[in-house]
């Protein structure tokens, strides 16, 4: 009986710690930009493993906006000072056009120039003047105080 509950703990605990270096794994991959596409001032950002919380995408972007800048020359404003940075994830490549929702690409003369249309992440500047930042469930923006604050949209 007392080898059969050691062998179970030993499971347990190795599965444990395989899930948490899987995890840490996961959550410490760098991003990859896979490539990125300019319309005006609308810029598409091609990604591999993108931060997956909404804490951890906004602290990529405070970190990373500076490099965007100088290397890929994002945010491309508009004359009136307004951008649009969407984040896109790459998934299984470029494709061609032929299912209805795909997100194609001008800038590429060939026939896979397309993507599926999964969104992680997008930051914009718009008529107010604020930036914000969109994630999967809502918006957020920094208050006057410095604080995030979250807009589900659910709550419209």
């Amino acid at each position: 009986m007392r080898i059969k509950i050691k062998k179970i703990y030993w499971a347990i605990l190795t599965i444990a710690v395989t899930s948490l270096v899987y995890c840490l794994w996961l959550f410490l991959r760098p991003v990859k930009i896979i490539a990125v596409h300019k319309d005006k001032n609308f810029s598409h950002v091609l990604v591999n493993h993108f931060p997956v919380t909404d804490q951890g995408k906004l602290v990529w972007w405070r970190d990373n906006r500076k490099m965007l800048k100088i290397r890929y020359g994002i945010p491309n404003l508009a004359s009136d000072g307004n951008f649009n940075v969407t984040f896109w994830l790459f998934g299984e490549g470029y494709m061609e056009e032929e299912k209805y929702d795909r997100l194609c690409f001008n800038d590429m003369n060939i026939k896979k120039n397309c993507i599926e249309k999964n969104k992680a992440f997008s930051v914009s500047k718009g008529r107010n003047g604020g930036v914000h930042f969109m994630v999967y469930d809502g918006i957020y923006w920094k208050s006057e105080n410095g604080d995030w604050v979250k807009k589900k949209f659910s709550e419209r």
